[in-house]
């Protein structure tokens, strides 16, 4: 096993090191693994009830009416969510847009948008108008506040209440850390702060942005009353199989709005071809509880192989985990990219590729990216990124098997102790 190590790169002295941390993980470990097990008999459930046949699998065309294997996927996806409705299609190109879909769906002139999780993720500055943008919801009329987190990451109670306004019309959560170093929150803290605001206000539409967090938990936000749960399937749900699109699950009124944004009114779920990505959809999916735990696994040896070298890690190397981010602060940029280096040296497509920092869309900095996919920009498959910008941090995620995880974490330590940036014990 060293010698094959060796082969790609690795040096004996990272290799023990290494394995001196994994032989505290097994209980963690097998946590995940027993997480994985319900949810993976979760996901055959909900395609036994809803029927799935080979025939789910045939491609559509041109307006794809009855097109049995969309709406069964459909079916599946509002089971395992716990909604009474979903959207899940290929014309959604990315997150960022299932997000866009359902915020401007749902939000009129005159509406006030108000996020209970702090600033949104990057590319939603844009979408908002925070950032101003053409097409943002500004333009339309659409206000926006926003209630920051407290200090250890937990909801400021008291700062939602004074922000929900007569106009507040959705309440936008986002469960993951985004490029920030705070806590991912939990499906729990996430039902509690939804009750929160229907206490105040009932007829407030709660919409989460789920993004790497689907399987996660044994449940979900739809479960504890979240009107939208949205996601992107070449992250978590579409199980490293799916070649785009995006998810939106909620009550039904809600998809019914998101459908005639993202098609046409008067149209709606009706239409919409599969071009023929049915099957990559319910095998990604099948797959999704098992792809995530080995993801979620690189993520807790990442966290223990850097806190130990006395780097600021969110989370640490042994909270509970609610999503498959991991955060590295290094304070300096050349560990940012080094890092970088290390996973795309790791990665089976585009290794010999040296990833450099460039004026990414969306981003208000120039961001690192590396991904050796087998889909582009796939999270679900290993991947880092991070923008140049203080506090240097670099973000992990994915990984479809464990090994690879491995393999990925070695290779970035491998390249921070090669350029001295990093001194083993």
């Amino acid at each position: 096993m060293i010698q094959m190590y060796e082969s790609l790169g690795i040096s004996r002295e990272v290799y023990e090191y290494s394995e001196k941390i994994l032989n505290g993980l097994q209980e963690r470990f097998q946590k995940i693994d027993e997480t994985a097990e319900y949810n993976q008999l979760k996901v055959i459930r909900a395609m036994q009830d809803a029927r799935v046949s080979a025939e789910c699998f045939e491609t559509s065309s041109g307006y794809g009416y009855n097109d049995r294997g969309r709406d069964t996927l459909e079916e599946v996806y509002a089971n395992i969510f716990r909604t009474e409705a979903a959207l899940v299609r290929p014309q959604i190109t990315c997150g960022t847009h299932a997000l866009t879909v359902a915020l401007s769906a749902n939000l009129r002139p005159g509406d006030e948008l108000l996020s209970v999780s702090g600033k949104p993720y990057d590319t939603l500055e844009e979408v908002i108008g925070i950032r101003p943008s053409r097409g943002s919801l500004a333009e339309y009329g659409v206000t926006y506040a926003q209630a920051d987190l407290k200090p250890d990451g937990s909801f400021d109670y008291d700062a939602i209440r004074a922000a929900i306004k007569p106009q507040t019309k959705m309440v936008e959560i986002q469960r993951s850390k985004g490029y920030q170093t705070r806590p991912t929150l939990s499906v729990s803290q996430i039902g509690e702060v939804i009750a929160f605001v229907k206490s105040i206000r009932p007829d407030i539409l709660c919409m989460v942005d789920n993004c790497y967090g689907e399987f996660v938990e044994k449940t979900e936000p739809g479960e504890l009353g979240a009107d939208m749960v949205v996601g992107s399937l070449i992250k978590n749900p579409g199980g490293g199989l799916a070649p785009a699109g995006g998810y939106i699950a909620g009550t039904l009124s809600c998809i019914e709005q998101c459908a005639f944004r993202l098609t046409s009114p008067g149209l709606g779920r009706e239409v919409g071809a599969n071009f023929g990505v049915m099957q990559s959809f319910y095998q990604g999916l099948f797959l999704a509880p098992t792809v995530t735990a080995a993801a979620l696994k690189g993520a807790v040896f990442a966290a223990n192989v850097y806190e130990k070298l006395g780097f600021d890690v969110v989370p640490n190397g042994s909270e509970e985990r609610h999503d498959i981010i991991q955060a590295v602060t290094f304070g300096f940029p050349e560990g940012v990219i080094a890092f970088c280096e290390g996973i795309q040296a790791a990665a089976p497509v585009d290794s010999y590729v040296t990833p450099e920092p460039w004026a990414m869309p969306g981003y208000d900095s120039d961001v690192i990216m590396a991904a050796g996919a087998f889909v582009q920009g796939s999270s679900i498959e290993l991947s880092a990124d991070g923008p140049v910008k203080p506090p240097y941090a670099v973000y992990f995620q994915g990984g479809l098997t464990w090994p690879h995880a491995k393999l990925g974490i070695m290779m970035s330590l491998q390249k921070l102790t090669e350029k001295g940036l990093v001194k083993l014990p």
